[in-house]
């Protein structure tokens, strides 16, 4: 990464504007090309990385986004580097430590539940092993890497488990049915220049922080989000690109939603039902005390699981 890394702290998501940065560049929120789309499918490339708090927090507008508009977007995991090691010292963090209290405070304004207490128990040293697993693991298979990032996600937020080692890396993969031995070959060579493939592009696209998604259709018009914000933010993106994506339906109720995403916490099942987010905490924990969800329970909140029979 270039010495511009220094100049933000990447571990210091800004709740205001929703970002992890990485650095001080500026890009436009909209592209300056006019060209009149055409393109049915509109391309999603979305910068990210394993330990981007913001990241987590947009969980439940890209799972929303998937229902409604999964045939009309495909969607581009890049990986950004967010922490490359600790050779630096900026923003107010200069150890592992620094996070864990930021992490608690971004994890009350996403809703979404963080532990920070990962900084103070098992820190990682850099985000760039979890980052090139999952470029090993796209190698395999696209649809098992997505799982394998929400996998490694939930690790790293709610079970404090350092995802820069191979034993969680292994676990991650082994989950979501990957092959391990696989894995680890792609992750000891050639991962490790898509990893720089995504790195390189990232700065060619002026990429700062995280989330970042970049829309494109099949021209090159291009629609840019910057960091976490409401729903209508992407859906408006696709739209500009293709007015006639057709938003679809999808049914509501808890036992398909789970079927499409086995883990859901309750800011997501809010998102995705409808249903207001504390009746939906509400319904979820009924489901728990009647045995057929699994709660899982952090310091910040929880996250419930579908109970594999």
């Amino acid at each position: 990464m270039s010495t511009e890394t220094n100049k933000v702290n990447p571990l210091l998501c800004d709740i205001e504007t929703g970002m992890c940065e990485i650095g001080s560049e500026t890009t436009d929120n909209t592209t300056k090309n006019t060209q009149q789309s055409t393109a049915k499918r509109v391309k999603l490339v979305y910068y990210t990385d394993p330990i981007c708090s913001s990241c987590w927090g947009i969980e439940p507008q890209l799972r929303k986004l998937k229902l409604e508009y999964g045939d009309a977007i495909d969607i581009d995991y890049r990986m950004g580097g967010l922490l490359p090691d600790w050779s630096y010292n900026s923003g107010g963090i200069g150890k592992p430590s620094d996070v864990a209290t930021h992490w608690d405070e971004v994890s009350a304004y996403y809703d979404m539940p963080i532990d920070g207490d990962l900084w103070l128990e098992d820190p990682l040293d850099s985000s760039y092993p979890p980052s090139i697993a999952f470029k090993a693991a796209q190698m395999q298979d696209e649809e098992k890497a997505v799982l394998f990032m929400r996998e490694m996600r939930e690790m790293v937020f709610l079970n404090k488990k350092n995802i820069a080692k191979w034993e969680h890396i292994a676990n991650a993969a082994r989950n979501v049915g990957l092959n391990v031995d696989q894995l680890k070959s792609d992750f000891e060579n050639d991962a490790k220049k898509r990893f720089e493939e995504d790195l390189q592009l990232g700065r060619t696209l002026g990429v700062r922080g995280f989330p970042t998604i970049f829309f494109f259709d099949e021209n090159g018009t291009k629609e840019t989000v910057h960091g976490s914000k409401p729903y209508a933010f992407y859906e408006m993106a696709i739209l500009k690109l293709n007015p006639n994506a057709v938003k679809k339906e999808y049914r509501k109720d808890w036992e398909t939603l789970f079927a499409k995403y086995p883990s859901l916490t309750a800011k997501e099942f809010s998102e995705l039902s409808g249903n207001p987010r504390v009746e939906s905490e509400k319904m979820l924990n009924e489901l728990s005390n009647k045995g057929i969800l699994d709660k899982v329970t952090t310091k910040n909140g929880s996250m419930w699981k579908i109970l594999k029979s």
